[in-house]
């Protein structure tokens, strides 16, 4: 192919140019020939690949070679002969030019690196989309891994276009000297170290997954979990806002993941009320008598009553004061009331666990709580059933002649 380097410059001599003018018109004739050649090669590698691999993706079943497409990974790879072809032509076409030569010969090899790379991120970008769609892998951070690997790609392709830029021996003597810059380097990509530090933390210790809620004060975020990459985590809020927080942040703050109740058998409910102190008294027979009437708690008060008779009888206890003796009182039998409700009501979990209880008496009464757990978990039937459940219980209170605290309104004091 070399004995075609001289060939218009022949014809152009026999035409009486001069010989510079002859070497220079020589050149840029054979570099448009060979750009044409290239661009016509170039477009039908293309296309022929591009018919090829989407008749292919029609026949399998796997969407893995759709993928390839949709990152134009065929698109890449149909460069190569082209860029092939650019680089054997340098030879014919700058014979006469050494500096030309040597330039366009070195720009093709970085042309070169630069097309390796992209063939590789687009496989690396091919890999990412089809490991998503794999259930098992559906909520792993596949998107640090594949930055990590292109980050290392990127380096290997910059340390690739040093060593073609400058020459072996000077890239030696550029790597030796980097390590005077590596403090540098490490302040510059702090953030992108400590995210592939926190990203593998992250998922050998299965901290977090993709479609996980989490609460995570710090960076005002209360939501699921949508994307998982190297330097950040997106999490999408109740309220459809986006929080992005530091991948390293998961390690080094503390944050609140809820995948341990969204797999449990149940959601949490431990709400209480605030019971006046005052309303608070022992039961007379009437008021025993009285309250037979609520069905879930009639087999209750009666077998109570019997046995509270029978204890105070054998102790010859003077019920003239109902302090004296055992006895019943209408805060206690109002928490009886609300565990049998919840042991009886279909949306509670009765194989968790489940009370009544009360707390701590505070300056503004006695908070009576409820701990059970709700078969469903879902937020909205969650919060249904919960304000169902104290719906009835608030309800409730005055039947056992209990008052609920409540801090006065301004309608009192204008009344007063």
């Amino acid at each position: 192919m070399i004995r075609y380097a001289h060939f218009f410059y022949n014809h152009l001599r026999d035409l009486g140019l001069s010989r510079v003018t002859s070497k220079y018109l020589n050149m840029l004739i054979l570099l448009i020939i060979a750009i044409v050649i290239i661009f016509i090669i170039d477009t039908l590698i293309r296309k022929v690949l591009r018919i090829i691999s989407a008749k292919i993706a029609t026949r399998t079943k796997s969407n893995f070679d759709d993928l390839l497409i949709t990152n134009r990974v065929p698109r890449n790879v149909a460069h190569i002969p082209a860029l092939y072809l650019a680089f054997a032509s340098i030879p014919i076409v700058f014979k006469d030019f050494k500096n030309l030569h040597v330039f366009f010969e070195k720009s093709i090899q970085i042309a070169g690196i630069i097309l390796g790379l992209w063939i590789v991120r687009s496989i690396l970008n091919t890999l990412k989309n089809y490991f998503k769609t794999l259930p098992r892998l559906r909520d792993k951070p596949i998107d640090s891994y594949i930055q990590v690997f292109m980050i290392f790609a990127w380096l290997f392709g910059v340390v690739l276009a040093l060593g073609v830029i400058v020459g072996g021996d000077s890239l030696w003597k550029f790597i030796t000297g980097f390590g005077a810059a590596t403090a540098i380097i490490l302040l510059i990509f702090k953030d992108t170290i400590l995210g592939f530090v926190a990203s593998i933390q992250v998922s050998i210790n299965d901290m977090v997954r993709i479609g996980d809620w989490i609460t995570f004060d710090k960076y005002g975020a209360d939501g699921d979990v949508i994307e998982i990459n190297l330097a950040t985590v997106k999490v999408q809020n109740w309220d459809n806002t986006i929080t992005t927080i530091p991948t390293y942040g998961l390690i080094s703050d503390s944050f609140k993941n809820w995948r341990g109740m969204t797999n449990s058998d149940g959601r949490r409910i431990k709400r209480h009320m605030l019971i006046k102190q005052t309303s608070i008294k022992y039961l007379t027979e009437d008021d025993v008598e009285r309250l037979k009437k609520i069905e879930i708690i009639s087999s209750y008060l009666t077998t109570m009553q019997g046995k509270l008779n029978t204890y105070n009888e054998s102790h010859n206890v003077d019920k003239s004061l109902l302090i004296n003796g055992r006895n019943l009182t209408n805060i206690g039998v109002f928490r009886k009331f609300i565990q049998t409700y919840l042991e009886q009501h279909s949306a509670v979990n009765k194989d968790m666990l489940l009370m009544a209880r009360q707390l701590q008496p505070t300056s503004q009464g006695i908070p009576l709580e409820v701990y059970c757990f709700s078969k469903d978990k879902r937020w909205e039937n969650y919060e249904y059933v919960m304000s169902d459940l104290f719906d009835h219980f608030l309800a409730a209170v005055p039947y056992f002649d209990l008052e609920l605290f409540e801090l006065p309104s301004d309608s009192v004091f204008k009344q007063s």
